[in-house]
């Protein structure tokens, strides 16, 4: 079964509590648009770019119809001129895995794509499974 799970960051990368609530509106729901031209598929969760969020923009992000997603693990991979080794990053996302984790990996990481089976591998292993988001509890 194909399961497809696409969520809001903004089109900009913007600090959403810097942004005013016109800026972030138009963010979220450029982004959401665009998706949905393309696809026909609308975004129900958001990611706040560099995790920065505030009380306003989650009540804002909430009325539009988003939930805040946020994750329980990350580490230094999104700088492509400055990948860690393989192996110190399999160690680094493989000693850090928990029960309900969310893991940020980002997709322009040279690392994290060559280590990306190694990864399910172990946490499978260690008898982790893989649930989408709206299944989580």
């Amino acid at each position: 079964m194909y399961i497809k799970l696409v969520g809001n960051h903004t089109v900009n990368h913007k600090s959403m509590p810097d942004s005013s609530d016109d800026e972030l509106k138009n963010e979220l729901l450029k982004l959401n648009q665009a998706l949905y031209e393309k696809f026909e598929y609308e975004m129900r969760y958001m990611r706040p770019p560099k995790g920065e969020f505030s009380e306003r923009t989650l009540k804002l992000t909430s009325e539009l119809g988003f939930k805040t997603v946020m994750w329980s693990f990350a580490y230094v991979d999104w700088n492509e001129d400055s990948q860690p080794s393989n192996e110190d990053a399999l160690k680094k996302v493989t000693s850090n895995f928990h029960n309900g984790e969310i893991m940020l990996l980002h997709a322009t990481s040279k690392t994290n794509s060559e280590i990306m089976g190694q990864i399910i591998d172990e946490a499978r292993a260690q008898g982790y499974i893989f649930q989408n988001i709206n299944e989580f509890h």
